[in-house]
């Protein structure tokens, strides 16, 4: 009788030490475990601008005090709502994000509200007076969230570039969506209008690309998480749209 109490009262007493001890843990890296998430952020967004930084240079090889020193040299942040608005960082702070800047903004929250009460965030680089505006899309693959941020020139029609990633498509087929380098360099000078001026977004076209203009090659097998960009593309830039056409007459 008196052993078994014994044990339990060891599990008891080991188990509130080994509680204690992982929340402390949890408490002493939280800061570092933040700083790495908005360090791996933001080379995401750079990753979308790789051909301004320099050659064959790679966004997530990059030193994270250089990618700080872009973020504050370079980069302007913007935080913008459905009607193209550009909100006031104390505004965004009250919708739940400490900071109130745009690298602070949680699209996969966003994407669960509706469409009206959405903010969205923007980032503006100026390489010596010519900007490029960088935006963040999310949608859905075969399995779960894929999600994304596109480089737009200043004409708001051209794609300087694209970066890609994904909660869990299939390694080799959609997840080549951010393994394969390729598939984000086909976006590179792609328009997001036809010929007759009709925004099209950009089509991940499975067969062949019939129109270079505004279509890419899609990836052989992951037919699913293609369409899923396609969309995601055609629906998340098209949230920014009342953005850009305010900028553009102004």
């Amino acid at each position: 009788m008196h052993s078994t109490i014994r044990v339990y009262l060891f599990v008891l007493i080991m188990t509130v030490v080994v509680a204690v001890l992982l929340a402390g843990l949890r408490e002493l890296w939280k800061d570092r475990h933040e700083q790495n998430e908005a360090i791996f952020n933001k080379k995401a967004v750079l990753a979308a601008i790789e051909t301004k930084l320099g050659d064959d240079v790679k966004a997530s090889k990059l030193p994270d005090l250089e990618v700080l020193s872009i973020f504050d040299d370079k980069i302007t942040q913007k935080v913008v709502d459905n009607h193209g608005q550009v909100i006031s960082k104390e505004d965004v702070e009250s919708r739940g994000y400490k900071g109130g800047l745009a690298e602070h903004v949680d699209m996969k929250k966003e994407k669960k509200k509706p469409a009206e009460d959405r903010i969205f965030p923007v980032f503006i680089y100026d390489d010596n007076g010519e900007k490029t505006y960088i935006i963040s899309i999310r949608g859905n693959g075969l399995w779960d969230e894929i999600w994304g941020n596109i480089a737009v020139k200043d004409d708001f029609q051209t794609i300087v570039g694209a970066s890609f990633d994904h909660q869990g498509e299939t390694a080799g087929l959609g997840a080549e969506i951010k393994d394969n380098p390729a598939f984000p360099k086909q976006f590179q000078g792609k328009s997001l209008y036809d010929d007759a001026g009709n925004y099209t977004s950009v089509v991940v076209k499975k067969g062949g690309v019939r129109n270079p203009d505004y279509e890419v090659d899609a990836i052989s097998g992951a037919t699913v998480t293609c369409n899923g960009v396609t969309d995601m593309l055609y629906d998340g830039i098209k949230y920014y749209m009342p953005y850009f056409n305010s900028i553009s007459k102004s």
